[in-house]
């Protein structure tokens, strides 16, 4: 029995070509989860962010028909030129490309890797495999799938001996058909005379499955994979693979015969790099909404996971949002290990009501109080990492009215489905309450307003974040535990510059929560907010020129009063602080020690 292959991928342009590989794979990886990629190319021209609802649909169509593969989707002007990355990037053994989705001759020759056309559908059970022998520099690799399939199957293979006669004297044919008379899987042997695919006709009765090599070197007006296998998959009514090599591992690079792919120059641009994170890494949350399947990805994956829920005086919304969460991710699907509040020394019922419940409270204040106690949402997270215990951490704002629980497992499932990403916003429609009636889009004034201008001036690779502020977020410790924590307002917008300074772009993901109704704050709130983030991206900036910027700005901030007779000017001194990174707190360094 040949062993499992170590690396196998499928590619495809739909969900349906790919779906009809994942059986294939399956038996060819073994015990491995498929590798899915599905490819959306988008025209010369187009933005890539055109591509991201296609994406997202193949994610969401592959994820429901095989809950345990993994997904990458990408979005390109050249599908091709980036499915050979990929296959460099993921140390591919071998591609499994549906028959359907075919690619050009002079790509099929570049892919670096062992390459199967597939026409499907995989039987359900495959007794019996047909294997066309015709002498070519891929049998070797036609017999290492068949044995592996056979394997998988417990099949048997009948092997069609069509060689040609000055093929048949050749040293390392004799070599491989002394091989096949070795192997107990080789039941059956059948002599072809005259047309190989007439012959294969006759043989195909009582066979589920044909696997055989492709042509070597396909004149330039062939079929890529060569006349004779395009007739065996469109003539012989067998679900059927077409293998070949690589030309380095086939020995024929010393002649090739077709000219290499024109490869126009890669377009590194800023906005085209931000228009395919956009599209390849923009999520939405009905993708994870099967929670037990994210549950089987964090048990496959060995993690645990803490929900911290940070309050100040959220006495008519907290308790909806524990009851919610504990039954919906602890109760009926254990995909959280813990619940913590996190409290900023609420005066209201917050932390009675959260006691009451059952779900631990601590007051921020009094958590790593040897280094000064300091006020501020960013504080209370920064305290958060010391406390909480799970390797992905989430956390939501707790002033959601309208909570649910996509607003927990839309920010874990890209973490739990992509293993490169560190870190997810959420983002989503944010209605802003004009008396008793919602304007729609109105809410979000300080980001549209603020945080993107800034960040599409100073950091624009940042600037496909919808909402860079929100408060719905999830990341990997090993990620948040290395980057500082603005103590206020700015926590938000300082995580997404430090963890992308750090990680780069591609680690990094936003999900669509759909909507979002909170309590609006006041303009006079908004302000001392929008300055705080200034602050914020000014000493970032400073930091990246090796500036002092924020030394010499002003850090007062003069909010203007109405009375009914009067103007007067409020002075409040406000300097968005920033705590060290949590993992060179020794505390922290001594209690993590050996997890």
């Amino acid at each position: 029995m040949a062993d499992a292959l170590e690396r196998v991928l499928v590619a495809g342009t739909s969900s349906r070509n790919l779906a009809a590989l994942i059986p294939f794979a399956r038996a060819l990886a073994g015990a491995s989860n498929p590798v899915v990629i599905g490819l959306v190319p988008v025209p010369v021209g187009e933005s890539l962010s055109a591509g991201a609802v296609r994406a997202r649909h193949l994610r969401e169509a592959i994820a429901h028909r095989a809950p345990d593969a993994r997904v990458i989707a990408r979005v390109a002007h050249d599908i091709w030129r980036e499915l050979g990355k990929l296959i460099a990037d993921e140390h591919a053994s071998l591609l499994l490309l549906n028959a359907a989705d075919m690619p050009p001759q002079e790509w099929m020759r570049a892919l670096e890797c062992d390459l199967a056309i597939v026409k499907p559908p995989c039987p359900k059970k495959i007794r019996r495999i047909l294997l066309p022998m015709r002498g070519g520099p891929f049998a070797a690799r036609a017999l290492r799938i068949a044995l592996t399939i056979a394997g998988a199957h417990h099949s048997e293979i009948t092997v069609l001996h069509a060689v040609p006669p000055t093929r048949r004297q050749d040293e390392s044919y004799q070599q491989t058909l002394a091989h096949l008379h070795q192997l107990p899987q080789v039941t059956r042997w059948v002599h072809a005379r005259g047309d190989v695919i007439a012959a294969i006709q006759r043989a195909a009765p009582h066979h589920q499955l044909l696997v055989m090599g492709s042509i070597a070197r396909p004149r330039p007006d062939d079929p890529a994979i060569g006349p004779t296998a395009t007739r065996a998959l469109t003539n012989v009514p067998l679900a059927a693979l077409v293998v070949k090599s690589p030309r380095e591992i086939s020995g024929l690079d010393d002649a090739p015969t077709q000219p290499e792919p024109e490869r126009a120059p890669v377009d590194y641009t800023i906005s085209v790099v931000v228009d395919k994170w956009f599209a390849e890494n923009t999520f939405h949350a009905s993708e994870f909404q099967n929670v037990r399947d994210l549950v089987k990805l964090k048990e496959h994956h060995g993690l645990t996971i803490s929900l911290g829920l940070p309050t100040l005086n959220e006495e008519k919304t907290i308790g909806k949002i524990i009851k919610m969460m504990r039954r919906q991710f602890m109760t009926e699907c254990p995909l959280l290990d813990e619940i913590v509040v996190i409290d900023s020394n609420s005066s209201d019922r917050t932390i009675a009501i959260a006691e009451e419940l059952g779900v631990p409270v601590v007051k921020h204040s009094n958590v790593l109080t040897q280094y000064e106690v300091w006020a501020g949402k960013g504080e209370a997270l920064w305290n958060s990492l010391y406390v909480l215990r799970g390797d992905l951490i989430a956390w939501i704002d707790t002033d959601i009215v309208n909570i649910h629980p996509r607003f927990v497992y839309g920010i874990l499932g890209p973490l739990l489905r992509e293993p490169r990403l560190m870190y997810v916003k959420g983002f989503y429609q944010r209605p802003l309450r004009m008396g008793k009636k919602f304007q729609a889009r109105g809410g979000g004034r300080v980001t549209e307003l603020v945080a993107r201008p800034l960040l599409n001036l100073f950091y624009p690779e940042l600037s496909g974040f919808v909402q860079p502020l929100s408060g719905e977020y999830a990341g990997r410790r090993a990620a948040l535990e290395t980057v500082p924590f603005f103590e206020g307002y700015g926590v938000e917008i300082g995580l997404l510059i430090d963890l992308w300074s750090r990680f780069g772009l591609s680690a990094m993901g936003q999900v669509d929560l759909e909507q979002r109704i909170h309590r609006n704050q006041s303009l006079g709130a908004l302000s001392k907010m929008a300055f705080e983030i200034i602050q914020v991206v000014m000493t970032r900036v400073g930091k990246q020129h090796n500036a002092q910027l924020l030394n010499e700005l002003n850090s007062s901030l003069k909010l203007i009063r109405y009375t009914r007779d009067e103007f007067r000017l409020d002075v409040t001194d406000l300097r968005d602080r920033e705590r060290k990174p949590m993992i060179e707190i020794p505390e922290y360094r001594a209690m993590r020690v050996g997890k």
